[in-house]
């Protein structure tokens, strides 16, 4: 009879047992200047854009978040700690995050860029700081399994979600853009690997005209347990 009571105490303990869920979040770590695209002005006024996008288990976008850092000025051998506290030259990048689906996947994408306009990257950048990080419903966008998408389309598509209406494929050309990087997680790999921390290393490099770029950029993504608490009947 003490078999049986024990049991059931067992069954009805793991019955109430929180279940956790995954939230994702992507933070812009640092940035250096290992030679400018600017050589004349040896300086570089720059941008950035990052987005995460969540597919559920039958691989349908299901919400976005978008950020942004810049519009800031950065000179060769210069390295930037995004992380750190506003200065009077510079500004963190804050994190974004958003659950990760069961049995789904998130989209990580960061896209840098060289300024050219200032007062309207200016304008841009503010416009995707008043959406930062807040969840919207990618209904209607083109980020299908069958699409094939870079890191900027991700950034652009995830920002009409949110209500900007602001395409940065339509604002940028070839020149403008240093560099796009871009990391898939899914959720059955995360748990079976129990990965908690990512560190992303993107090297951007190129040429445009007779001067050439190289950007090193550090971004991380965190995996946080979130308990939900179970639902009573």
């Amino acid at each position: 009879m003490r078999i049986i009571v024990t049991l059931f105490i067992l069954i009805q303990t793991t019955g109430c047992v929180r279940q956790s869920a995954l939230t994702a979040e992507l933070s812009p770590r640092s940035i250096k200047a290992v030679n400018l695209e600017e050589t004349i002005t040896r300086r570089d006024e720059l941008m950035m854009a990052y987005s995460l996008t969540s597919y559920d288990a039958a691989n349908k976008a299901v919400a976005v978040v978008n950020g942004g850092w810049g519009v800031e000025t950065i000179q060769k051998d210069q390295q930037l700690d995004l992380q750190a506290a506003p200065s009077g030259e510079h500004n963190p990048a804050k994190p974004i995050h958003l659950p990760l689906p069961r049995n789904g996947r998130i989209v990580a994408s960061l896209v840098l860029i060289e300024v050219d306009d200032y007062s309207q990257a200016r304008q841009t950048m503010a416009k995707i700081q008043k959406i930062h990080n807040i969840i919207a419903l990618p209904a209607g966008l083109l980020l299908t399994a069958t699409e094939l998408l870079t890191p900027l389309k991700y950034v652009s598509a995830g920002l009409v979600a949110s209500g900007v209406g602001l395409q940065l494929l339509d604002k940028l050309d070839e020149d403008d853009l240093l560099g796009q990087s871009s990391v898939e997680l899914r959720e059955a790999d995360v748990r079976k690997k129990k990965q908690q921390f990512i560190r992303v290393p993107a090297i951007f490099t190129g040429q445009n005209l007779k001067d050439s770029f190289d950007y090193r950029l550090d971004y991380d993504i965190t995996l946080k347990a979130v308990k939900i608490q179970p639902v009573h009947q």
